[in-house]
């Protein structure tokens, strides 16, 4: 989680939130210091704090805003968290017990920091909604019973998340600092998606056999033998199939194939078409 991205969906709201905030400038200096200088615990209330004064009682779409964030890092936290306590889902005594447990750990830290920050702001954050973790039925009971549907489930929601901070990064071109801080959260979710690819490859079952750490054309590589959990996945990778960078053919320029030209870039994600591809996972 980080405050830059959430300030971001906010100025989308309100182009004038960071002169609310004493100027884009002095805003991030006074994030660089709450960073530098404050207990971990502390900067949600201070960030919650500096929205109260930009906007006094009268916060609105800034805290619908921020309850948004909340809702979909409710659903990830619940995720990784039923999935890590489900008896017999993760093989027991392998690496994927721990790197399980510590994406579960980052996200329901991630739920008490939006919680800590809404409560600052003098807002009440919403309560943690009703999952559908079949989205829709589409999945069974499968999510938690079997670990290939867990971690192809698991890839949707990683590959997901590094779409949508791409999807963000144009927003930070003003700001060369906070977007420096951007690309670097974005590499990190990117090795998260290339870890849990690996682990689907090593699982060897849902076609992940010929699974690579990229992403080529629009593949998902999953054949869950169930066209609606296909469609379901699939809708994460559509548009990743673009060859063309730039108005430049990558396939005309560097004589490319067009599934190398794809693997060589990565396509974002707007926020609507990541409501739209979390939706079946809210009941």
């Amino acid at each position: 989680m980080n405050l830059q991205n959430i300030l971001n969906d906010i100025e989308q709201v309100d182009p004038e939130v960071y002169d609310k905030l004493d100027t884009r400038r002095h805003a991030m200096k006074r994030f660089s210091f709450i960073g530098k200088t404050l207990a971990l615990a502390a900067i949600p209330s201070m960030f919650g704090a500096m929205l109260k004064k930009a906007y006094g009682q009268s916060s609105g779409n800034i805290l619908d805003v921020l309850n948004f964030a909340l809702k979909l890092e409710y659903l990830e936290a619940e995720f990784y968290t039923r999935g890590v306590a489900a008896p017999g889902l993760i093989p027991a005594g392998t690496p994927a017990v721990g790197a399980l447990t510590t994406i579960r750990d980052h996200e329901n830290a991630h739920v008490n920091f939006l919680r800590q920050a809404i409560q600052g702001a003098g807002g009440t954050p919403i309560a943690r909604p009703a999952f559908d973790f079949t989205a829709g039925g589409a999945l069974g009971n499968n999510t938690f019973t079997q670990y290939p549907v867990f971690l192809a489930v698991a890839q949707a929601f990683e590959d997901t998340g590094v779409r949508a901070y791409k999807g963000q990064a144009g927003n930070l071109m003003s700001n060369k600092p906070v977007l420096t801080a951007a690309l670097q959260i974005h590499s990190v979710e990117a090795r998260h998606a290339a870890h849990i690819r690996y682990m689907r490859r090593a699982n060897g079952s849902l076609s992940a056999g010929n699974i690579k750490p990229w992403i080529t054309l629009n593949n998902s590589n999953v054949d869950a033998g169930s066209t609606a959990v296909n469609n379901l996945i699939q809708s994460v990778y559509n548009g990743e199939e673009v060859t063309t960078q730039a108005n430049v053919n990558i396939t005309t320029v560097a004589g490319l194939s067009a599934a190398k030209a794809s693997e060589s870039f990565d396509e974002p994600l707007t926020m609507q078409q990541v409501n739209a591809i979390v939706a079946p996972f809210f009941a």
